[in-house]
C-alpha cells in the first residue's frame, strides 16, 4: 500500500526536507524513502523536475559541489514551509498511517500462511498415526510414511516459495521489513516445529 502524495503535497515535502539543510538530488530521494518506511521510493524522474520547477519559483537554490548538485532551501520557501505547517502535519500522519498498515499486511499474511501449514502438517501426523494402526505388513507401512514424508515435504515447500515469494515482492516494491514481522515469523516458524513433534510423538 504504497502512499500516493495528494497534488501539492510532494513539493510540499520536499520543501520541509530542504528546510531541515541542503541536500543532494540523490540524498532527498533517499530521505523521501527512509521518512516513509520505504513504502515510497521515488524515481529521479519524479525528483528533479520538482527540484527544478521550485527553482523557478525562487524557493530553492541549486549549487554544484563537484559532482553533485546540492540544493537548498531559500527565504520565501521557508516562509512557505512554516505557513503551510498544518498541511505539512497531515502529510506526516498520512505516509505514518500507510507505513502501519503495510506492516499489518505483511504480518496478518504470514499468521495466515503458518496456520495453513500447521493444518496440513496436523493432518499428516493423524493420517501417519493411524497408518501405523492398521495390520498391514511392515513394508507397507514404511512405505505409507514415506508417502506422507512427501506430503509434508511438499507443503513445506509450498510455505517456503509462498512467503519467500511475499517478502520478496513487498521488498522490491519498495515496502519496509520490520524487526517486528521478522520475530513475529521465527515465533510462528518454532511453534509449528513444536506441534509436528507433539503430533509424533502424540
Amino acid at each position: 500500500m504504497t502512499p500516493v502524495f495528494s497534488h501539492g503535497d510532494l513539493r510540499l515535502y520536499l520543501l520541509s526536507l530542504l528546510d531541515e539543510g541542503p541536500r543532494h538530488g540523490y540524498d532527498i530521494m533517499q530521505a523521501l524513502s527512509d521518512r516513509t518506511g520505504g513504502t515510497y521510493t521515488p524515481s529521479a524522474g519524479t525528483i528533479y523536475p520538482r527540484l527544478a520547477k521550485l527553482e523557478e519559483e525562487g524557493l530553492v537554490t541549486k549549487t554544484v559541489d563537484g559532482r553533485k548538485t546540492v540544493y537548498e532551501i531559500t527565504a520565501a520557501g521557508r516562509a512557505e514551509v512554516a505557513s503551510r505547517a498544518g498541511d505539512l502535519e497531515g502529510i506526516e500522519a498520512d505516509l505514518a498511517d500507510s507505513v502501519r498498515l503495510i506492516a499489518d499486511e505483511v504480518r496478518g499474511s504470514v499468521r495466515e500462511a503458518m496456520k495453513s501449514l500447521r493444518a496440513d502438517l496436523a493432518a499428516a501426523a493423524r493420517d501417519e498415526r493411524a497408518d501405523a494402526r492398521t495390520t498391514a505388513p511392515a513394508d507397507d507401512a514404511r512405505a505409507r510414511s514415506r508417502e506422507q514424508l512427501h506430503a509434508a515435504d511438499a507443503a513445506i515447500n509450498e510455505f517456503r516459495a509462498r512467503v519467500r515469494s511475499d517478502l520478496r515482492s513487498h521488498v522490491a516494491r519498495g515496502g519496509e521489513l520490520a524487526a517486528s514481522t521478522v520475530g513475529d515469523l521465527a515465533r510462528s516458524l518454532d511453534e509449528a516445529a513444536r506441534n509436528v513433534t507433539r503430533a509424533l510423538n502424540g
